[in-house]
């Protein structure tokens, strides 16, 4: 009898990526990535086959101690993200700087740590992109940048290590209603509208279907946006 596939999700503790591994659960032992322990535990004990992985993605020391035992993975999702607004006036390089280290260099790392992991599974990567990894806008610059590099690594890494047996997708949600989006709204001087949204249900759905998807299937690119009311 095979043993239950595993899965690693970052940003596990909130929003879509405790959605997605709330998906993954029934068919995988998953892994709760993020920093707030206490979070992380709590929805452990609510998950069955799943565990507290807390890890600062930003800290590349605590990666490789923390990715040190994990010899097999069949399911890495990046869904930890931040977000800083501002024009190119307003933005200083720290502000570029910590959109790149978590939305790109964090997912760089972590997955080549993990690669070989991956190749012993025949694994697949999904990284949770945004719109603003196809279309940038005004007031979105730092933020617009690390997704569409992020974007350009999942493309890399798909023509690097498909021969490999990975597959690698890319979902691109539409605004969604997580506390990450109600930052936004403020920021942006609008109204927090979270029935106007996506569901993190729903963008962690289009996930489970991409990594469920028939051997002889590679999903690429996932775009998901919220339907006009």
């Amino acid at each position: 009898m095979s043993e239950t596939p595993l899965a690693l999700v970052t940003g596990a503790s909130r929003g879509i990526g405790a959605a997605v591994a709330q998906a993954l659960a029934p068919s995988h032992r998953v892994l709760l990535g993020g920093r707030d322990a206490e979070a992380l535990a709590k929805s452990a004990a609510e998950l069955p086959g799943a565990r507290p992985w807390p890890v600062d993605l930003t800290d590349f020391a605590a990666l490789a101690e923390g990715v040190a035992e994990i010899d097999r993975l069949d399911v890495l999702v990046h869904s930890a993200g931040t977000v800083e607004l501002g024009t190119v006036e307003e933005s200083d390089a720290a502000s570029w700087r910590r959109n790149y280290e978590v939305n790109l260099l964090a997912v760089v790392e972590l997955t080549r740590l993990l690669l070989p992991a991956l190749r012993a599974a025949g694994g697949h990567v999904v990284v949770i992109n945004s719109g603003s990894g196809r279309n940038a806008t005004a007031g979105w610059g730092g933020y617009a940048a690390s997704k569409f590099a992020v974007r350009a690594f999942a493309d890399v890494l798909r023509l690097e290590e498909e021969p490999n047996g990975l597959r690698v997708t890319s979902v691109f949600p539409g605004r969604t209603a997580t506390e990450m989006q109600q930052a936004v709204a403020a920021a942006e001087g609008f109204e927090y509208a979270p029935e106007r949204y996506l569901q993190p249900e729903s963008v962690a759905s289009a996930v489970l279907a991409a990594v469920t998807a028939t051997p002889d299937a590679h999903p690429t690119d996932v775009m998901v946006r919220p339907r006009r009311r």
